[in-house]
């Protein structure tokens, strides 16, 4: 029987390339037009999560998976990949940044702070404590 006919990596990544960078309005339209909720699908799902976190974590695949990749790769896509998507992401968040930071930023406005002393004082490290205390029960409280 003749062996199989297979076309080489390259040939099969440059088609996968092309064709995924040609689907990006499929994409979008595949997100916008769904009836099913991401949400309610996601959070049916989170035991499977975390079974499947789990046992990634029991057998190291985690650290295997950092190992195979390495700095060279990690660097590399990093710089490829990342200013630009690091601008636009930003950009993005803008509005959800805000939001989020916005509690902790009036918890902060609050807190009725001990005096100032001297530089270097216990006393100084305690009005950090103060706010360290404020934010943590926000973090825990919501």
């Amino acid at each position: 029987m003749p062996p199989a006919i297979v076309p080489s990596s390259n040939r099969v990544a440059e088609k996968w390339a092309r064709r995924a960078a040609s689907a990006s309005g499929e994409y979008e339209q595949g997100v916008m037009g769904t009836s099913k909720s991401w949400a309610t699908a996601s959070g049916a799902a989170e035991k499977n999560y975390t079974a499947g976190v789990t046992a990634a974590a029991s057998a190291g695949r985690y650290g295997k998976g950092v190992s195979k990749a390495g700095d060279a790769k990690w660097k590399k896509n990093a710089a490829e990949k990342g200013p630009a998507r690091y601008a636009q992401g930003v950009n993005v968040a803008q509005a959800d940044y805000q939001s989020q930071v916005g509690p902790y930023l009036e918890a902060i406005g609050r807190v009725d702070l001990p005096a100032r002393g001297p530089v270097g004082s216990e006393g100084n490290y305690a009005r950090t404590a103060v706010i360290g205390k404020a934010l943590r029960a926000l973090k825990v409280g919501r």
